[in-house]
């Protein structure tokens, strides 16, 4: 299996998880890692160069799925609008720069680890997550657990991770925090403003986004809105 591997902070438990109980799964032996931006590995995954991975909600709503994903309950710290003269996307991203036009703020989008250093920088900067969550009173699914094939060695492993919290080894805390200019302490206080789980709250969440960005005609092939749970 070839799994799509965001190398963003935000997905380091599921990483430490993935690695500590991927051997109990059938896929282990043959399992390769393809990495990459979001925006990158939805292009992949469509395109069947990878087996699964966490796809950008956005372009998510047509593919089997597990209830696992990104979200974000309130604020997020790592999904930013920078103040600007224009808008600017950001072209590792897909779903955030949808969200900020959703939203109506203009300004330079800034995702994942270098938007999480300009947070602990100072500098100014709109929460989109939060924006949203005050807008909605729902959390913000940013990704969802996709897949092609080995729907059941998947299942299982996305129940365990749901059902078993990662603790983060402080070694591994440590390391991911120094490549990424930060202090462990900093990681730590970020992860607690991610979740994994997909439950009704988020699925409302979700299908609230999708709703307005066709309402306002920001996607217009979006069509039926539906999601395939396995």
């Amino acid at each position: 299996m070839i799994f799509g591997k965001i190398d963003f902070l935000n997905l380091l438990p599921f990483h430490v998880f993935m690695k500590r109980y991927a051997k109990t799964l059938k896929v282990h032996q043959s399992l390769n890692y393809h990495k990459g931006v979001p925006s990158t590995l939805n292009q992949s995954f469509a395109a069947r160069r990878i087996d699964a991975a966490f796809i950008s909600s956005i372009t998510a709503r047509h593919c089997k799925h597990f209830n696992i994903g990104i979200v974000a309950k309130k604020s997020v710290l790592s999904v930013l609008s920078l103040p600007s003269n224009f808008h600017k996307d950001d072209t590792a991203s897909a779903t955030s720069n949808l969200l900020a036009q959703v939203l109506d703020i203009e300004g330079e989008v800034l995702i994942g680890d270098k938007a999480l250093r300009y947070y602990y920088s100072g500098g100014e900067s709109i929460d989109l997550a939060q924006v949203w969550y005050e807008q909605t009173a729902l959390p913000f699914v940013f990704a969802l657990l996709c897949t092609h094939h080995h729907n059941d060695e998947l299942k299982r492993l996305s129940r365990a991770f749901i059902r078993y919290p990662v603790k983060i080894p402080y070694y591994i805390l440590k390391a991911s925090a120094t490549k990424s200019n930060l202090t462990p302490e900093q990681l730590q206080f970020y992860l607690q403003h991610i979740t994994y789980r997909i439950g009704e709250q988020e699925k409302r969440g979700l299908k609230r986004f999708m709703k307005e960005a066709k309402t306002k005609r920001l996607v217009p092939s979006l069509g039926t809105i539906r999601y395939t749970s396995v």
